[in-house]
């Protein structure tokens, strides 16, 4: 496996802004040769599948920019930065777009979405025990807090109608939990 790695030799900024921090690397590849690697820096985030003690979840419906449409997903967002521990960031998505709280939360596993150009890592969360309140969005983010059962939300991955990744495997690995249980 040695065999595979690539070193960086330098690293130039090509663009920060409020969401993308670009990179161009200089690289040595496994076989001594030179190349160039551009990628986006990220601070990671956090997802949670909120499971309500009735067996429904708690999704969000919002626009995405990047695709022109709107989608359906779990609660999720960036660490506030790259050491803040992934639950708390979790636990803060969950209370912030839903108003919700878990007494109880199961880590599902990471997630890299796009290995070859980002470096962000997805971790992901199950949570139980919720009481719900009031959400406190932040400002410039618009939501609708919808709720489906679990089995509805599989349908939807297997149609294709849920595309989100971190929503596909949230919803995959919390049913073949509850279902083992």
């Amino acid at each position: 496996m040695s065999n595979l790695i690539e070193k960086q030799i330098s690293r130039e900024e090509i663009f920060k802004g409020v969401a993308l921090h670009v990179v161009r690397d200089r690289i040595i590849l496994p076989d001594g040769s030179e190349s160039v690697r551009e990628i986006s820096l990220h601070n990671g985030a956090a997802a949670v599948i909120p499971i309500l003690d009735d067996g429904r979840v708690i999704m969000e419906r919002q626009f995405r920019y990047a695709h022109g449409r709107v989608m359906l997903e779990i609660p999720a967002g960036k660490l506030d930065t790259p050491d803040e521990p992934p639950l708390e960031g979790a636990k803060r998505e969950l209370r912030e777009e839903t108003g919700a709280a878990a007494d109880r939360y199961t880590y599902l596993g990471s997630i890299v979405p796009s290995p070859a150009l980002i470096n962000e890592v997805i971790h992901v969360y199950m949570a139980e025990g919720i009481s719900l309140g009031e959400s406190h969005l932040d400002s410039g983010e618009f939501l609708d807090v919808e709720y489906y059962t679990l089995d509805e939300l599989y349908g939807m991955v297997m149609s294709g109608e849920i595309t989100d990744a971190k929503t596909q495997i949230a919803i995959l690995k919390a049913r073949e939990i509850l279902k083992n249980r």
